[in-house]
């Protein structure tokens, strides 16, 4: 069974989360709970239902990250449904701290798996919890803009990089605002 709850509307568009027994399992753009039903289905659940006492928290800390009061997520994630090697790379992305960035070069290094830089990006683009497990927060080669499935895609991530103080340079590249 998965638990379906509603984040609401957000500066990055309408997001609803789905647990299960062990955790987090989808962080989803949608347009209405039916919507976000269909894509938890599409994800592998047999059941979901609404629930808002059991996705409290999950909808809370969202709520707070966008507000500015949360850098740090502590939600327990349920892997079901990954790879092995989908989970490696999205536990080592949730290490990235919330401002800062690394390459998928430098996190297929991070797993033991240098030069796997390609995979690590489509395993990131398969990541089914954008924004708690921060794969916006992971660029190409030479801190290039690349690859955002969620939402309106690289705009989406340009916005999630800016909320956490990383500042958009120009068309292609990222770096710190110089103070």
């Amino acid at each position: 069974m998965w638990y379906l709850g509603e984040v609401g509307e957000t500066p990055i568009g309408r997001l609803f989360v789905a647990l299960d027994e062990d955790g987090l399992r989808l962080v989803t753009w949608a347009e209405d709970l039916q919507d976000a039903r269909r894509a938890a289905l599409r994800r592998g659940a047999e059941e979901v239902t609404a629930s808002a006492v059991r996705t409290a928290d999950a909808v809370a800390q969202l709520r707070e990250y966008f507000s500015g009061q949360r850098r740090v997520f502590t939600l327990p994630i349920s892997w079901a449904g990954l790879t092995p090697f989908q989970r490696r790379v999205l536990q080592e992305t949730m290490r990235i701290p919330y401002g800062e960035t690394r390459t998928y070069g430098e996190l297929a290094a991070a797993i033991g798996r240098p030069g796997a830089a390609r995979a690590v990006g489509q395993a990131e683009g398969a990541n089914p919890m954008p924004i708690v497990v921060p794969c916006h927060r992971v660029l190409g080669a030479r801190g290039r803009l690349t690859g955002y499935g969620g939402g309106q895609g690289l705009d989406t991530k340009r916005w999630l990089l800016r909320h956490e103080g990383v500042i958009h340079f120009s068309a292609n590249h990222l770096g710190r605002e110089s103070r």
